[in-house]
């Protein structure tokens, strides 16, 4: 197998709403600072993958219109995955396995101001038997918070902990969409969206975009001295049939892990896609992560750019190896209801 690392990452500010700005418009200013960062241009790029949502956009295809953003004159080898540019970055590796390329472009976009998340969530659930009762997507995580809290997994304490460490830790991050620190007694009085999950424990609204660049072993070193290798990737899904799931559990977690044998790994340093309050001390149990620093970034608690949000979990594992003494770190992205599609990336820089 080919070794890959990571060798440069770029996020935007996220915003609440981006108002007249189209997704190339929030896609064109990330990509050029990549570039600009390691001093390179589209033509140092063998393929180019990009993870977005159409229905954010409202139109067929819509992320075509998103490769506007970079320059695809004389023709570029791309794709484009309906998911988590997380995804993207999966297929990528794939391309430089099989000899098709030895760098990769990978960027994720959503603009989900405009729209009904909920509705456009729903969306994209099983067509015949979930989608047709429109469940929010608020509700549903609701659903699987409770099972956890009746199962003794989690608990309150553990619920409101992780919204008060993640505001905390957004507070050194300068992109996070909210910037701000809540005491206990300001998540109590928060009001309860669907219980147990009060409005401070989901997601908010966000907008944004983020690029990454990947090499293979023998470029690598061509952009940057010191690269983040991706030691190993896995990702599993579990069925769509929310009835046939254990909410209290994570089989495709799991299964990675033994995969990526994750728990024989010492970790310095994670990112968890953890986009409720809940799924963050479920997470950090399953995953054995008790005595790790996790989502230092502050999360998608603090900015949940849809699209994107996976794959800054592994861009702030890379950027926290990249700039501190971390060794290895772990990043998690997520998609589907209820954790149902995980992925689990291990990296590590050179001693």
């Amino acid at each position: 197998m080919k070794k890959i690392a990571i060798v440069g990452y770029a996020q935007n500010k996220i915003l609440a709403s981006a108002g007249a700005l189209n997704e190339v418009e929030l896609i064109m200013p990330v990509v050029h600072k990549i570039f600009n960062n390691l001093g390179i241009s589209q033509k140092e790029i063998d393929f180019t993958c990009s993870g977005s949502c159409d229905y954010l956009q409202g139109a067929a295809f819509a992320f075509v219109e998103g490769l506007s953003a970079i320059q695809t004159n004389p023709p570029i080898k791309e794709s484009h995955v309906e998911m988590d540019a997380a995804w993207a970055l999966y297929e990528s590796m794939l391309k430089i396995q099989m000899g098709d390329a030895d760098t990769a472009l990978i960027y994720g976009f959503g603009k989900s101001s405009p729209g009904d998340l909920d509705s456009i969530i729903s969306l994209q659930m099983d067509p015949y038997y979930i989608s047709p009762l429109w469940p929010d997507r608020i509700s549903l995580a609701a659903l699987q918070a409770q099972v956890l809290l009746n199962n003794n997994i989690i608990n309150k304490d553990e619920i409101m902990h992780a919204v008060i460490e993640s505001r905390n830790n957004g507070l050194n991050n300068l992109n996070a969409l909210i910037q701000t620190s809540i005491t206990e007694d300001e998540y109590q009085k928060d009001l309860v969206l669907s219980s147990p999950l009060r409005a401070l424990d989901c997601p908010p609204i966000s907008d944004g975009a983020s690029a990454m660049i990947i090499a293979s072993e023998d470029k690598a070193f061509n952009f940057s001295s010191n690269p983040i290798w991706i030691k190993g990737i896995d990702h599993r899904i579990e069925t769509s049939n929310l009835g046939a799931r254990n909410l209290s559990s994570s089989p495709s977690i799991k299964s990675a892990m033994k995969s990526l044998d994750i728990e024989n790994t010492a970790f310095d340093i994670a990112e968890i896609h953890t986009q409720f309050s809940h799924e963050y001390p479920f997470l950090r149990k399953l995953l054995n992560l008790e005595n790790v620093p996790i989502n230092l970034s502050g999360g998608p608690l603090v900015g949940n750019v849809m699209m994107a949000a996976g794959l800054d979990a592994i861009g702030k594992v890379y950027e926290q190896l990249s700039t501190n003494s971390y060794k290895r770190g772990l990043a998690h992205a997520t998609s589907g209801p209820c954790l149902q599609h995980n992925m689990l990336v291990s990296l590590e820089k050179n001693s």
